[in-house]
């Protein structure tokens, strides 16, 4: 018998995060993935009189396939995705892991190969479809997140199928004003930031692009950032764990990267010129996520946290700067993380995880799970 809470999930991802449409071509990427939740996402799709197409992949064989690619391969390869891709209207995609690591072996010139012959692809589907990406629950995400297979279950469901129409109302006064904002100020243990966004713009993310979602996004002026930032949570990058990851910055640029894997993080921001400049900035507030499990999707929607983002920056809200990189790196400042401040034009906007100006506390955590009206 199938999950029920598969059907459901599907119904939100065709319906509120795709807004499918009679005769839409919709590409659904199944990475390692139960069968049964493909079928549930065909059903839900053709119940809104699109067409699905369907492409299953598995990590072992990509990891394979990534340690001896060379140009010409991946240039046919692109170049099929691509063809592809611009047939469709939307795209939706469901990754499992049950090894986060997989890709850990895979050389680094090889990944380099891979992801610059595949930007356009991404870039395609990003700029041109609607699309949606969310990870599936696993016994080694439930690792990740140090709860029972079970308890991770319930929370990802749970965190999937949030009222995300509530949230789409709710992050309206703050996207208003961050596209008024000039200079931001962020500051907490070991990090003081300051840069502008002025002129670049905001961005909502409720439901339509990941799941689970939760956040506002801009991009600092490429060369107006200065100071340092100090990251508290994980990441995982390009198959490799990295912590205590600490960022300085001269006039928009990353002059000095440390982490727990110092050697091959330089490595990341040396791909190309744009990979040491930031591509998003971006505040999280997702209720239900609130401990980082080295999972970018999640953890970067953590409630009370914002990223700070090395390389690519989005064509929709951004600064022009190009990267084959886009690494979301992510600090949290609710109190028991050591807290912080966000300061729009020398007005704290959220302190301690919280936001403090009356129009924006509709995204605290109480209104967004429903205990406020």
């Amino acid at each position: 018998m199938t999950d029920p809470r598969f059907a459901e999930l599907a119904d939100v991802l065709t319906g509120h995060s795709t807004r499918l449409k009679k005769g839409e071509r919709v590409l659904i990427e199944g990475f390692d993935i139960p069968d049964a939740m493909l079928v549930e996402l065909v059903r839900g799709v053709r119940r809104r009189g699109a067409i699905p197409y369907v492409q299953i992949s598995h990590a072992r064989v990509a990891r394979e396939l990534m340690r001896g690619v060379t140009e010409e391969q991946i240039a046919v390869t692109a170049e099929i995705e691509l063809a592809r891709m611009k047939k469709m209207d939307a795209y939706i995609a469901l990754r499992g892991a049950e090894n986060i690591f997989e890709a850990s072996d895979v050389p680094a010139e090889r990944m380099k190969i891979a992801l610059k012959a595949m930007r356009p692809v991404q870039d395609w589907r990003v700029d041109k479809t609607k699309w949606v990406v969310l990870r599936w629950p696993s016994p080694s995400m439930a690792q990740q997140a140090m709860q029972s297979t079970e308890a991770f279950e319930d929370f990802y469901f749970r965190v999937c199928t949030l009222d995300y129409g509530r949230m789409a109302t709710a992050v309206k006064p703050l996207t208003s004003l961050m596209e008024k904002t000039d200079r931001v100020r962020i500051v907490g243990p070991g990090t003081d930031l300051s840069f502008s966004i002025k002129g670049i713009g905001a961005t909502p993310c409720t439901g339509l692009r990941n799941i689970p979602d939760g956040e506002v996004f801009s991009c600092p002026v490429k060369d107006s950032v200065e100071g340092v930032v100090h990251y508290n949570t994980p990441s995982v990058y390009q198959g490799t764990s990295f912590d205590n990851i600490r960022l300085v910055f001269k006039r928009g640029r990353i002059v000095e990267a440390t982490s727990s894997n110092t050697k091959r993080m330089n490595e990341i921001l040396d791909s190309d010129d744009g990979a040491r400049f930031i591509g998003e900035f971006a505040i999280g507030f997702n209720p239900h996520i609130l401990h980082p499990m080295r999972d970018t999707l999640f953890d970067e929607k953590i409630a009370g946290s914002f990223h700070f983002t090395p390389g690519q920056a989005y064509e929709s809200c951004g600064n022009g700067n190009k990267s084959q990189v886009h690494w979301d790196i992510v600090c949290i400042q609710r109190p028991d993380y050591g807290g912080g401040e966000i300061w729009f034009d020398g007005k704290l906007i959220r302190k301690d995880g919280l936001f403090v100006p009356k129009v924006l506390q509709k995204l605290n955590p109480e209104h967004l799970l429903g205990k406020t009206a």
